[in-house]
């Protein structure tokens, strides 16, 4: 899965320059939104002033603001496309690179359980899946670099906290604080999810497989062989079903708190007066740039789980491979 791309001399181009761009490129977007949070800042700012002192602020400079952002947004714009379009080719030549070493040893690995399913289905899968958490991952990570001195700077300005009274630099632990609880609470609540979905691989796999050798031998694939096969695959999807619907109750809740949470830590500040409405927006951007970081996890756990079955497949089907040679 990994060596076949990242230790070949071949993929070498792809492999570490590819990765090397992809960083480079994911580092200048999140610049990009610092400079965007910057502008919040500015913007709302002049909004406030304008409201509050009629005919104190021209329309030029309302529009040279409104202008500002085009320009960073068509920036970011042609960034994001272009590094999106990047991933997908890197992922691609990913995949291409496990498929030639699986199909280089074919012989050793046509007799193994569902061999066919991993080479095609399986290699498919663990590309599409590395890059939506892949991408996520490297971005939380610059993300968090980015803001968060930039939300330990600006929660300099908020010095108590509802219940907790005086506090500094506390938004950066609230941040903290609120993600690693969703972290662990999704954790311990979704801990099950990965084996019964490895498990309906499984399930998945059995029924497939009698279904393909039907199409060339007429004594396979009979109707009763089917339904009891598929009685297998409808009692794990709806095992799953069950699963998934208290693990998405508290993960919904969870991110549904979330919104509020600055507005919460920022309450005695903003009743008090004693930030602009433009450090405000600056303050929440950052600190839910900062608090999505942190929710890596919390925000990716239903894809991570899928590609912890994917994994744990290829694994199989690898050690399978070495036992056979």
């Amino acid at each position: 899965m990994f060596r076949s791309f990242f230790l070949s001399r071949r993929w070498f181009a792809w492999s570490i320059l590819g990765t090397a761009a992809i960083l480079g490129g994911t580092w200048l977007k999140v610049s990009l939104d610092v400079r965007i949070n910057a502008w919040f800042g500015e913007f709302y700012n002049l909004v406030q002033k304008a409201l509050g002192q009629p005919g104190s602020v021209a329309i030029e400079a309302y529009w040279g603001y409104i202008a500002t952002f085009g320009e960073i947004a068509a920036l970011f714009i042609l960034l994001a496309v272009m590094l999106d379009f990047l991933v997908k080719h890197y992922v691609f030549r990913w995949r291409t690179a496990m498929n030639d070493w699986y199909t280089a040893r074919w012989e050793r690995l046509r007799h193994i359980e569902g061999a066919s399913q991993r080479v095609q289905e399986d290699t498919m899968r663990f590309a599409r899946l590395m890059e939506g958490l892949g991408v996520s991952l490297v971005d939380s990570l610059m993300t968090l670099v980015a803001f968060l001195p930039i939300l330990w700077t600006l929660s300099a300005q908020v010095t108590e906290l509802p219940l907790i009274g005086k506090a500094d630099h506390a938004l950066v632990g609230v941040a903290l604080v609120f993600a690693l609880a969703g972290t662990v609470l999704m954790a311990i609540i979704g801990m099950r999810l990965p084996g019964l979905e490895f498990h309906n691989q499984r399930v998945e796999a059995a029924y497939r497989k009698e279904l393909v050798h039907g199409e060339d031998d007429p004594a396979r694939a009979r109707p009763e062989t089917l339904v009891t096969l598929f009685a297998d695959v409808r009692r794990n999807y709806f095992r799953l079903f069950f699963h998934y619907l208290y693990f998405d109750v508290a993960r919904f809740s969870y991110l549904q708190v979330a919104v509020l949470v600055p507005y919460i830590a920022l309450g005695p500040t903003l009743i008090g007066g004693a930030i602009t409405l433009g450090l405000m927006q600056q303050i929440v951007r950052a600190f839910e740039r900062v608090q999505t970081s942190f929710q890596y996890l919390v925000n990716s756990w239903t894809t991570i789980v899928e590609l912890l079955s994917v994994y744990k497949r290829l694994r199989a089907f690898e050690q399978a491979l070495r036992a056979a040679a």
